[in-house]
């Protein structure tokens, strides 16, 4: 990784910092299973840096990594990043890795610490618990979770928890598919596609795409180990497919995106039991549709009043208007001017949204609207091979 970084006239000290994870495996490499996968176009982790007033970004080094580094995670200070490896050439059991960096603080360059075992084939999600002791990974392939723990350094050890799902895998069309769609891709086994704790820390949830799943875990802090919570788990329609979550800034609601039956669904969230309750389940899509669509991320906005949700093959971006009891309204739709968007990103003002288009291999940036919550094209891309998360890091600040 090379490159000197400095910030421009004008600018507050420090700059902003994008990493990006990609799919970066050799074409021998790529799963046969992963439909979605192009043949690893990226190089590792590649790092830019970005203007705080248009959102242009410009690259600055690169981590080499062969694994490909799809999904990366910040610790809170911003002296540590953490990349999950979506592979499973690993050891006789074929796991996946996680890999944990040091990050130079006066340029963003990354320093591997050392890379573990992931507990698991294809880890696809990594999230730092918000104690900062330990790293969660949901193994797609593999359908598990495990918990990791972080060591003195910031490195990883040997995980403390493993957990592999097992129950009834949904069918292979979605109750809420769009008329005459064929988006089928992962009811085939379970698989495990995001963890995360809630914001206390004592709760843990993950999702499996196979079962139609959210689980629930509480979460044993001091011995980094996850029980079943009561009760274990929700169910969401069968063949939706439930990929990713994400907690309103209340920490009251949940709102979980569906990957084949391209919907939404709103849950209230009971911080004390860590229950949900769903309320509401909305169309990622515009009214009459037809055909195959993948949803992909979801994101609230910092002050709690949109929701945005990813359409792959349809490559838009829906946009919601949050109401004050949580319930969403379709606001509108931006394209990603890009093929296939995987995943996008608020930089840490929420000015602007990053737009990580895969099969594309570029980043779009748009400028996002406060008070409507539309998406403005600024016009700016970004080359990337098969870009699949982007995190930022303000050297302004800790992190």
């Amino acid at each position: 990784m090379s490159g000197l970084l400095r910030a421009d006239a004008g600018e507050v000290a420090g700059p902003l910092l994008a990493y990006v994870g990609t799919f970066s495996s050799p074409l021998g490499d790529v799963l046969p299973t992963q439909v979605d996968l192009p043949p690893g176009n990226g190089r590792g982790i590649h790092l830019f840096q970005v203007n705080r007033d248009t959102g242009a970004m410009t690259p600055v080094g690169i981590h080499e990594i062969g694994t490909s580094p799809s999904c990366l995670a910040l610790n809170t200070s911003g002296t540590r990043l953490y990349s999950a490896n979506e592979t499973d050439r690993v050891g006789e059991g074929k796991e996946g890795t996680v890999s944990a960096f040091a990050i130079d603080r006066a340029n963003g360059k990354l320093k591997l610490l050392n890379t573990v075992r992931s507990g698991g084939a294809g880890p696809t999600y990594v999230s730092v618990h918000p104690s900062g002791r330990f790293v969660l990974v949901a193994n797609y392939f593999g359908g598990s979770v495990a918990v990791l723990p972080v060591l003195a350094d910031g490195g990883l050890g040997p995980a403390t928890d493993v957990k592999n799902a097992a129950g009834k895998l949904g069918p292979t069309r979605a109750t809420n598919a769009p008329p005459g769609s064929f988006a089928f891709s992962g009811h085939d086994r379970t698989h495990a596609h995001m963890i995360q704790a809630d914001s206390s820390g004592r709760f843990v949830l993950h999702v499996d795409l196979g079962l139609d799943k959210i689980f629930v875990w509480k979460f044993d802090e001091q011995k980094g180990v996850l029980t079943p919570g009561d009760p274990p788990a929700i169910s969401l329609p069968p063949g939706d497919g439930p990929r990713h979550f994400h907690f309103h800034p209340n920490g009251r609601w949940l709102y979980s995106i569906q990957e084949e039956g391209s919907t939404v669904v709103l849950f209230d969230y009971d911080s004390g039991t860590g229950r949900l309750s769903s309320r509401q389940t909305i169309s990622t899509l515009p009214s009459g549709f037809a055909g195959s669509n993948f949803c992909s991320e979801i994101l609230v906005s910092a002050d709690g009043r949109f929701v945005y949700a990813g359409n792959r093959l349809h490559d838009s971006i829906g946009i919601f208007a949050v109401s004050p009891n949580g319930t969403l309204t379709f606001a509108g739709e931006e394209w990603t001017h890009g093929n296939y968007p995987r995943s996008f990103n608020f930089d840490p003002t929420g000015q602007f949204l990053f737009c990580c288009n895969q099969r594309g291999d570029n980043i779009a940036v748009f400028r996002v609207d406060r008070k409507t919550g539309g998406l403005n094209f600024t016009g700016h891309y970004t080359p990337v091979g098969n870009p699949s998360a982007i995190v930022f890091l303000d050297l302004a600040k800790g992190g």
